[in-house]
């Protein structure tokens, strides 16, 4: 069964930046289409960006695109999100999301996913 675990979240300034990583247990993620979601009190769970099992096919949500970047390491079996020039309106919880597949497709819809974090804090606030 596969295990993920998000960290990296904190309470950085307006302008910050912060790097999510998200390390897998019980399987290897480059047979994984991978997201990063986040959800902010009383909003539903956003797709920000996805990475599929190749590196190079990468999604950003409008809000984020320019600002942030998603990578995956497979000699670590993490995924990464460099997040940077960070926004009050990008607080909310992150959490990453992996569904095994057959082919190179980047997923953004977070019913498409089987594994999924526990979610990890970001707070931008001055």
């Amino acid at each position: 069964q596969l295990q993920l675990v998000e960290s990296g979240g904190g309470l950085v300034p307006p302008g910050g930046s912060l790097r999510l990583s998200c390390a897998a247990s019980g399987g290897t993620l480059d047979s994984y289409a991978i997201g990063w979601f986040r959800q902010a009190p009383g909003k539903k769970r956003e797709g920000i960006s996805c990475i599929g099992t190749n590196a190079y096919n990468t999604h950003y949500a409008d809000s984020v695109k320019g600002r942030f970047t998603i990578s995956r390491d497979s000699a670590k079996n993490m995924v990464f999100l460099q997040m940077n020039d960070l926004k009050p309106e990008d607080t909310a919880v992150y959490y990453c999301a992996a569904e095994l597949v057959t082919q190179n497709v980047c997923i953004m819809s977070p019913i498409d996913y089987s594994y999924w974090g526990q979610g990890t804090q970001v707070t931008v606030s001055s």
